[in-house]
């Protein structure tokens, strides 16, 4: 096994605190992250002072000792090390020195509501969100491009003092923190001297967490309701690792994890991914381990590179991977073709008073010859007669949504139709866009372009209907969401569950339409950006509720209670419109009412994923490697549903596999009770499957619980 896989039992244990030192930008230095073995005869530093010199120590000697400007951090929690500023040629010579693990590149990562709350079946005084206390006393620790303090989504009103173990800072050059806003911290690289956000992506992933109730909250008119966050009482304490861009660098996130071990947080935030191959070198992987160990859990995004297999991100079974589905809302505009026929799409431009009357349609992507046309790039767009007509534009080309409807817009069009490219299928987002628009999906759009087909003047018109509710296909995998195989490890299913991720409503820094006379601002955004917070916060939730339970223990309860239909009790469905697999879903739909009595949990110690990265499965769900022979694995339950109750076990197979468990019978006879059963999978004697993997599920069933396990089974 790779050293640095072993070390990452032990890191965290020598480690507590990280020192900072600002570092001026020095043209043939680039910053390097350090991992270093463990000191001799496991010794420990009192102070910052005796860390910094001894990670100092292994900077080249021709390092300049009088000034601190080449060590940006040492790090004292997430990982034995530290991050400098080195040429290439100190770094041949740091990768020779005894006690060094490795030295690389720090990487540059990317960042990837009214309703979501009562579509997940939270209500106010009642039930779930009333039993946790709407995450009172918990801290969300956010890293992302930083907060807009005096949001009314931040106001304290109902938020009590943070607790007396909380830490951190609050570093604004203004008064800025209070209850509800206990911390706010920037880091070296990007963060432009202030936790202040520079982009929105911070104050709407923040507010989606832990945003407190805010009356009145809407989007251009729409989407009107109380908005607030899944954890609405707990304490948000922001990590600015992101500029303006929503570009992000490693060394801050290491730092920032380190700083937020140190100040208090409970759950860890993180809609920030890159791909990864192995989970030694990538920082969100170790950082989320040694958080682990100190009882945090990260949630974090599953990215958005879907729908393409393997693309799922942040794959290390320690974090919760989160990808993104879509709710029951709609901001619906209706169009109307010449023929009479209708078709439904979305936009956040609602016009109200556009005509009824039929325009002119047209594609610019007629013109064969020209590659951009169909995409309506600027040039296309000057060489067709568009003024007073409808266009039909294909998403994509390296242009934005938004950035088409303003090229159309220019050129004279009276209103745009986007139109999906194969590859996203279904999924289709409301945008504030700049003129009369509607997003339709890619088999509308090709209804569309075959009634264009079919006359020589094709005409259209646009209904706007505003706010529907109801859509009985949702939830549903957004098209964009990462997907498994989990390329880190093919033994871990990912990601691991999904949540509300299109068209989210949440707090944003100023207002979208440029109205200056209030702060009451919000924008709808999509990207599993926005589903990781609702599942952070649904984390905060449950460990409000069980204060005692471990990461892994909240993690399973949320993996073991999800849901498998949509609202019209239908399998959840993917981009394509056919049930979606499990390396779509994961477990499932996140519950938050049911995860928080899931009845049974698998819970996991920080020292049992030793042996899992030296080749073992994870506890939580079974993927196998099946060849012709039997392989069989033990799995652990503890018992947090009633002290006396029976579990029995039923088992949906993939097909083309035979799965025995042994017992098939739990049963318990008091809280906390662990009880161990085997579970066999051999190849089926008259298989003849064909496919790649194949997919079922294993439940245990009592009189008030069950607890699901996904199961998928590749072949040799």
């Amino acid at each position: 096994m790779t050293p640095a896989l072993v070390y990452l039992s032990v890191v965290s244990i020598l480690l507590l605190h990280s020192i900072v030192i600002f570092a001026s930008h020095e043209n043939n230095k680039e910053i390097y992250i350090v991992h270093l073995e463990s000191p001799d005869g496991g010794h420990f530093f009192s102070n910052f002072e005796d860390l910094h010199n001894w990670h100092h120590s292994f900077l080249p000697s021709n390092t300049d000792n009088s000034s601190s400007s080449r060590m940006v951090y040492s790090y004292r929690n997430v990982v034995n090390g530290f991050a400098a500023r080195l040429t290439p040629e100190e770094v041949t010579a740091l990768q020779d020195k005894e006690g060094i693990i490795s030295v690389r590149p720090r990487q540059l990562l990317h960042a990837q509501t009214t309703h979501s709350t009562n579509f997940l079946g939270l209500h106010q005084n009642l039930g779930f969100w009333e039993k946790s206390n709407y995450g009172k006393g918990m801290i969300i620790g956010v890293l992302d491009s930083g907060i807009t303090p005096d949001h009314p989504s931040f106001h304290d009103d109902g938020v009590p003092p943070p607790p007396s173990r909380w830490k951190g800072k609050c570093e604004f050059n203004f008064t800025a923190c209070n209850n509800k806003l206990v911390g706010a911290r920037y880091f070296h690289e990007f963060g432009n001297g202030t936790p202040l956000d520079e982009n929105g992506h911070g104050t709407h992933t923040s507010s989606t967490a832990a945003g407190n109730f805010m009356n009145g909250a809407n989007f251009l008119g729409l989407a009107n309701g109380t908005a607030s966050g899944m954890a609405p009482l707990a304490h948000v304490a922001m990590y600015k690792v992101c500029n303006a861009t929503l570009i992000c660098s490693e060394s801050d996130i290491l730092a920032a994890i380190d700083a937020a071990i140190e100040d208090g947080v409970d759950i860890l935030s993180l809609s920030i991914a890159k791909n990864s191959t192995n989970f030694w070198s990538d920082s969100i992987s170790l950082g989320g381990f040694t958080a682990m160990q100190r009882g945090i859990l990260i949630s974090c995004a599953a990215g958005n590179a879907g729908p393409l297999p393997g693309s799922v991100f942040n794959g290390a079974p320690w974090l919760l991977t989160v990808g993104a589905s879509t709710t029951d809302r709609k901001l619906r505009v209706t169009i109307r073709l010449g023929d009479g026929k209708e078709i439904d799409g979305e936009s956040a431009f609602q016009r109200k008073e556009f005509s009824e009357t039929p325009l002119p349609l047209i594609f610019p992507g007629t013109n064969v010859s020209d590659p951009t046309a169909a995409f309506c790039s600027v040039e296309s767009l000057k060489n067709i007669d568009v003024k007073g007509k409808i266009v039909l534009c294909i998403s994509g080309g390296n242009i934005t949504r938004t950035g088409k409807g303003h090229f159309v817009k220019d050129a004279g069009c009276a209103g745009m139709i986007l139109m999906n490219g194969e590859s996203l299928g279904f999924t289709i987002l409301a945008d504030p866009h700049v003129l009369p628009a509607a997003h339709v999906s890619y088999a509308d759009g090709l209804k569309i372009k075959s009634y264009m087909n079919s006359t020589a003047h094709p005409l259209a018109t646009f209904l706007f209907r505003g706010t529907i509710f109801g859509d009985d296909h949702a939830p549903a995998v957004a098209g964009f969401s990462g997907r498994g195989p989990n390329l880190a490890s093919p033994g871990i299913l990912k990601p691991d569950i999904i949540g509300p991720g299109v068209n989210v409503l949440a707090a944003w820094p100023k207002s979208i339409e440029n109205n200056t006379d209030t702060k009451s601002t919000f924008n709808i955004v999509s990207g599993t950006s926005m589903s990781c917070p609702h599942v952070s916060g649904i984390a905060t939730l449950v460990k409000s509720a069980h204060p005692d339970w471990s990461p892994a223990a909240i993690k399973s309860a949320i993996m073991t209670t999800p849901d498998l239909v949509t609202l019209g009790d239908k399998p959840i469905e993917d981009e394509k419109g056919v049930p979606a697999d499990f390396f779509a879903t994961g477990a499932g739909h996140v519950n938050p009412s049911r995860a928080s009595d899931p009845g049974l949990i698998y819970d996991i110690q920080p020292e049992d994923y030793v042996p899992y990265l030296c080749g073992l499965n994870y506890s939580n769900r079974v993927v196998c490697l099946l060849g012709l022979e039997a392989k069989t694995y033990t799995r652990t339950v503890t018992n947090v549903g009633g002290a006396v109750s029976s579990y029995t076990v039923e088992i949906v197979p993939p097909q083309g596999v035979d799965v025995r468990v042994d017992p098939p019978l739990l049963n318990l006879s008091k809280l906390n009770q662990r009880k161990t059963y085997q579970v066999t999978f051999s190849r089926s004697s008259t298989s003849t499957i064909s496919a790649t993997f194949v997919q079922g599920y294993l439940k245990w069933t009592s009189s008030k619980h069950f607890v699901r396990s996904p199961i998928v089974v590749t072949f040799e």
